[in-house]
């Protein structure tokens, strides 16, 4: 007889069924009874609560900081995993440490800190009004915030794939002449885009979702600086579950519309570097 083969893992269907299982049980199941306790308020309703000037005024200001944010930790996370995979320094363990410190920071700590520095009177804040500036209590200040959570994200995406990088395709396009700044743009950031949209992509995510660290910096000013999960909150003390729902529901359109063109802007990457290749 045959000895059966011994696997690790279980098979294929055991796998899947499992997968399926926990997908439906923790991320499906919690989503579609958001969209089932919005259903409890009818079309009109729903498009009066969502289309009211204080909550489309939220979601701008939400969506907006949390772009500008993510877009402000691409460029700044990668020039940090850049440096700490390619250069030796003192303290480049500490700092590559301190990288984490977010995930593991209370979001409420994080944002009366943030609060305390930016602050008329803080450490930065003192210094930037006398240019003029008011970060606390401003939309700049929910900038700030989001990120300083969503930097993380971009760094230890980018990290290892610049780690991974082949040096020898730098050295082979440097013997036949290319310059550093052609090698930068046709060797090495081609091979990050995708991890750097990735890590994008979560930085928005986290953003959009954020709470605990940016309601003590906003101010929570209605029409200025009021985000959307704080509305959210808001109706949820007043026990209004199907216009808390309602408003995420629109979040959460949104925000997938935004992860599907990320998906579609990699998927075309992808295949555009193994064109290339």
């Amino acid at each position: 007889m045959r000895k059966k083969r011994q696997h690790i893992l279980p098979g294929f269907g055991i796998s899947l069924g499992f997968t399926t299982a926990y997908l439906s049980l923790f991320i499906l199941l919690p989503l579609s009874m958001i969209v089932v306790k919005t259903s409890d308020l009818g079309w009109g309703r729903f498009i009066e609560i969502v289309t009211s000037d204080r909550i489309v005024a939220a979601y701008k200001l939400s969506f907006g900081t949390a772009f500008i944010a993510a877009i402000i930790n691409a460029v700044f996370g990668f020039l940090l995993a850049w440096v700490l995979v390619r250069y030796q320094f003192p303290g480049k363990r500490i700092i590559d440490g301190l990288i984490d410190l977010p995930f593991a920071l209370p979001t409420a700590v994080a944002g009366i800190a943030l609060t305390s520095l930016y602050a008329k009177n803080g450490w930065i804040g003192k210094w930037l009004a006398e240019l003029g500036i008011k970060a606390a209590f401003t939309p700049l200040g929910i900038t700030i915030a989001l990120t300083f959570i969503g930097l993380p994200f971009v760094v230890r995406m980018v990290q290892p794939v610049l780690h991974n990088i082949d040096k020898e395709l730098e050295e082979a396009a440097s013997s036949l002449g290319a310059s550093k700044w052609r090698i930068f743009r046709k060797v090495i950031f081609p091979e990050t885009v995708p991890a750097l949209l990735t890590g994008f992509s979560l930085a928005f995510a986290r953003g959009v979702g954020e709470y605990g660290s940016v309601v003590f910096i906003s101010g929570n000013m209605p029409m200025k600086t009021e985000i959307a999960p704080l509305l959210i909150m808001t109706k949820l003390e007043q026990y209004d579950y199907a216009g808390a729902t309602a408003i995420a529901t629109v979040m959460l359109g949104i925000s997938l519309l935004f992860l599907l063109l990320i998906n579609v802007i990699q998927a075309r990457s992808r295949r555009y570097e193994e064109e290339a290749s």
